[in-house]
C-alpha cells in the first residue's frame, strides 16, 4: 500500500514530498534548508567569536594584567549575555513553530514583544554591571593592576549591554523564520568595526614570538599601530561598544522594512502580555540553565587563578580559540533549532528527528577535523595570537587535550540547541545543571589538583593533589573534557526517547 499524503498524516504545512509552505524556507529540501541556515550562521558565529578573540589578542599585545582583566571580565559580560540569550531562545522558539504553521501575525508580534523585552533588560542589566564592577573586581583573584583594567573595561561594557540585547534578539528573531543570511551580514559589520577600532584606539602593536640568535623565544612586532590613541583597554571597550551599535541599527532597519518577510512594526511596540508570556515561559527555564552553567563555571575561572599567577588569560585564550571549533557545531545546532521548531510546528515530529541527525552528522565531521588541527598544530596557532611566554607554555596543552573531545562535544551541542528550538527546556535545563554539579566542578577540581585559599591566609588542601601530580591547568582541562563526553551522552539519551517532540510552546 502506497503511503498516505502527508496531509492525511496530520503534516498540514508540509508539501506532498515533505517540504516546508512557509518562511525562507518554503520548498527547498531537507539539506538545502540546512545549508540555507547553516552556512550564514557558521559565518556569523566565527565572526562573533572574532569580536572576543579580537579583544583576547589585543589586550595580549598590551600586558598578561590586560589579559587576565580582559578574561575575567568576559567571564561578567557572560553572566549579563544569559539575560538575552533566555529572551532569544524564546523569541527564536516562537517564531519558528509560528512560521511553520504559517501564522505570521503571531510571529510579527513576537518581534515588537521581543525588542520591547531586549530593551529594558539590557538597561536594567547593563545599570547593575555599572554599580557592581568596583565590588566584583575585589574578588576575582587578580594583580593590582589587573584589577584597575578590569574595572575600567567592565564599566565602559555596561553601556554595550542594551546594544547586544538588541542586536542578539534581532538575529534570533530572523533565524527562528530561517534568514540567517542578513545577521551573517550583520556580524560582518560589527567585527571590521570591532577590530579596526579596538586595535587602533588602543594603542597595541601585534607581534609574535620567534627564535632569537641564541635558541630562546624572542618578541617581534609585526605591525607596529600607528595611531596616537593609547587608551589600552578602554580602547578595546569603545572598539566593541561601537561594532556593536553600528550591528544593532542594522539589524532594526533590516526588521522595519521587512526584508526577512518579519516586520518591527510601531503597532507592535505596545506590551501584548499574552505573547510576552509565550516567550518568556520558553525563555526562563534556558535562563535558569545557563544560570547554572555560569555559576557552576565561576569556579573554573578562580581554580585558574589559584593554579599560578598570569593563567587565567592562558585559559581564555584556549577557550577563545576553541571557539573556532565549537561554532561550526553551533551554527549547525542553530540550523537543528530552526528546522526542528518548524518542521514540529507544521506537524511532522519525523522529519524534526531527521533534521537533527543530519546536522549532528554535519557537526561531528567538522569539528572532528578542528579537534585534530588542534592537537597538531596547536603551538603555531597559539604563537600566532600571543606573544607572551606564559600562553604559549601553557596554552598548546589546552588545545591538544580539547582536541580529543570534539566529536562529542559536537553531539551535545546539536542535540541540545535543537531541543531549545523545539522548546524542550525544561529538560535542557535539568540535563545541564546535572552535568555541571554532578560531574563538571567534582572532575574539574579533582584533576586540576588546586588547593582552595580561605580567609584569613589559609589553603584547603585538594586531597587528589599528589595522586594527580600537584596543581595544573591541565588537569583541569581533562576535567571539564571528560565531563563533556559524560553530558553527550545524556543529550543523546533525550533525543533517543522522544519526548522533545511532544512539547507545546
Amino acid at each position: 500500500m502506497p503511503p498516505k499524503p502527508l496531509k492525511q498524516r496530520g503534516e498540514h504545512g508540509l508539501t506532498a514530498d515533505g517540504r516546508l509552505k512557509s518562511g525562507k524556507l518554503a520548498g527547498l529540501s531537507m539539506y538545502a534548508a540546512i545549508w540555507t541556515v547553516g552556512w550564514p550562521v557558521l559565518v556569523d558565529s566565527v565572526l562573533n567569536s572574532l569580536v572576543g578573540l579580537t579583544d583576547t589578542m589585543v589586550a595580549a599585545a598590551i600586558s598578561p594584567a590586560a589579559t587576565d582583566a580582559i578574561g575575567n571580565a568576559a567571564y561578567i559580560l557572560w553572566f549579563c549575555g544569559l539575560f538575552m540569550i533566555a529572551l532569544d531562545v524564546g523569541a527564536t522558539a516562537l517564531i519558528s513553530r509560528s512560521v511553520g504553521a504559517g501564522r505570521w501575525a503571531v510571529a510579527h508580534a513576537a518581534v515588537g514583544q521581543t525588542m520591547i523585552l531586549a530593551v529594558t533588560t539590557g538597561v536594567a542589566v547593563g545599570a547593575l554591571l555599572l554599580a557592581l564592577a568596583g565590588p566584583i573586581a575585589s574578588v576575582m583573584g587578580m594583580s593590582p593592576e589587573g584589577e584597575i583594567l578590569f574595572r575600567q573595561y567592565l564599566r565602559v561594557c555596561s553601556i554595550d549591554v542594551p546594544l547586544m540585547g538588541v542586536l542578539y534578539a534581532g538575529i534570533a528573531c530572523m533565524r527562528g523564520a530561517g534568514d540567517s543570511f542578513r545577521p551573517m551580514r550583520a556580524m560582518i559589520l560589527v567585527n571590521i568595526i570591532n577590530l579596526g577600532l579596538s586595535w587602533m584606539l588602543s594603542g597595541a602593536d601585534y607581534a609574535v614570538m620567534v627564535k632569537g640568535a641564541d635558541g630562546g623565544l624572542v618578541r617581534k612586532v609585526v605591525v607596529e599601530n600607528p595611531f596616537p590613541f593609547d587608551l589600552g583597554v578602554l580602547g578595546i571597550g569603545l572598539g566593541t561598544i561601537l561594532g556593536h551599535a553600528a550591528g544593532a541599527v542594522l539589524i532594526l532597519l533590516t526588521l522595519v522594512r521587512g526584508k526577512t518577510g518579519l516586520r518591527l512594526r510601531r503597532s507592535r511596540l505596545k506590551p501584548h502580555w499574552h505573547t510576552m508570556r509565550r516567550i518568556v515561559r520558553v525563555g526562563f527555564p534556558n535562563f535558569l540553565e545557563t544560570l547554572g552553567m555560569w555559576i557552576g563555571n565561576f569556579p573554573i575561572i578562580l581554580m585558574a587563578g589559584w593554579i599560578g599567577a598570569d593563567l587565567v588569560g592562558a585559559h581564555i585564550l584556549a577557550v577563545r580559540i576553541e571557539a573556532f571549533s565549537f561554532q561550526p557545531g553551533f551554527a549547525i545546532g542553530i540550523a537543528a533549532a530552526a528546522l526542528a521548531g518548524q518542521y514540529l510546528g507544521a506537524g511532522s515530529p519525523r522529519l524534526a528527528r531527521r533534521a537533527v541527525l543530519i546536522c549532528t552528522g554535519l557537526s561531528a565531521g567538522i569539528m572532528g577535523v578542528m579537534g585534530v588541527c588542534f592537537i597538531l598544530f596547536a603551538k603555531p596557532i597559539v604563537g600566532m595570537l600571543s606573544a607572551q611566554g606564559v600562553h604559549l607554555a601553557v596554552t598548546p596543552r589546552l588545545l591538544e587535550i580539547t582536541g580529543l573531545v570534539q566529536v562529542p562535544f559536537a553531539v551535545a551541542i546539536v542535540f541540545r540547541q535543537a531541543m531549545r528550538g523545539a522548546g524542550d527546556v525544561k529538560v535542557v535545563m535539568w540535563i545541564t545543571w546535572i552535568t555541571t554539579y554532578a560531574f563538571r566542578l567534582p572532575l574539574a577540581y579533582a584533576l586540576s589538583g588546586v588547593d582552595v585559599p580561605l580567609p584569613g591566609g589559609g589553603r584547603l588542601e585538594n586531597p587528589f593533589k599528589e595522586w594527580v601530580g600537584g596543581a595544573s591547568l591541565t588537569g583541569l582541562w581533562v576535567g571539564l573534557c571528560a565531563e563533556i563526553v559524560l553530558r553527550a551522552g545524556m543529550f543523546a539519551w533525550r533525543f533517543w526517547q522522544g519526548g522533545w517532540t511532544r512539547v507545546k510552546v
